[in-house]
């Protein structure tokens, strides 16, 4: 079930003043006159782990900011078989403008806020506001930019440099704070064990198996079959082939 509650403010909303999207996302770039226009037509979501937020093929209405969780990107074959081409974490900007139809299905991989605004609106504002549609076109080729980096994990990268990877991924994108030179750093994995063996080109056997070498290793450590602390980023790093 989604919930959902409209965001009006005379000033700058309360929301937007604590948003990451307000500091290191796409509204970053709007004023607070505005940041309050745009709040006037927002909705704030929370979207349970596996409701699809944006179906293949499905009509463009509406635009969001990535508040907190994990979105899974997927593309899908004719005969129903699906790829899983990215995530998107907090404060990313799910959607894309000047589209008419989506072309690729988005679903919540764990629980996912989003902020929500009418195409209509974000669109008249990228109209407006010149560095908004910086910022946006600087996220699409960051998303590039990523995604070659990503084709070289599939296409180069061992079995082993793989896991580290997606690892070294999901630590830097959920604490954005943490780097290589951090001690340590805990998070939830965001995908099953075969959601992460489709992400990488793997077989579910071989994800486990590396996951169990790197613990062994004392790269990381496994609560409850979900939670991971890393124990060593700098480590970790130097495990992905980086």
């Amino acid at each position: 079930m989604t919930v959902r509650q409209d965001v009006h403010s005379a000033g700058i909303p309360v929301l937007c003043q604590s948003c990451e999207a307000r500091h290191r996302g796409v509204c970053g770039a709007l004023d607070p006159e505005q940041l309050v226009g745009l709040a006037k037509t927002s909705s704030k979501q929370q979207v349970k782990p596996g409701m699809e937020l944006i179906g293949d093929a499905e009509t463009v209405d509406c635009y969001s900011n990535v508040l907190s969780g994990v979105v899974k990107l997927t593309k899908s074959l004719s005969d129903g078989r699906q790829q899983i081409v990215g995530l998107q974490f907090a404060p990313d900007f799910l959607g894309r403008p000047f589209k008419a139809e989506s072309a690729i299905n988005a679903e919540a991989a764990t629980t996912v806020s989003l902020c929500s605004f009418p195409k209509a609106a974000i669109e008249r504002m990228m109209k407006e506001s010149p560095e908004l549609e910086h910022r946006l076109f600087k996220q699409t080729l960051n998303e590039l930019d990523e995604a070659r980096d990503w084709m070289v994990t599939l296409g180069r990268k061992s079995a082993s440099e793989k896991v580290a990877s997606f690892l070294l991924m999901i630590a830097k994108n959920i604490d954005p704070a943490v780097d290589a030179a951090a001690e340590s750093t805990s998070f939830d994995l965001p995908l099953t064990r075969a959601d992460i063996a489709d992400f990488l080109g793997l077989t579910i056997e071989t994800v486990s198996r590396q996951l169990t070498r790197l613990r062994t290793d004392s790269v990381i450590r496994i609560d409850n079959n979900r939670h991971v602390t890393v124990e060593n980023m700098s480590r970790l790093e130097r495990r992905s082939g980086a």
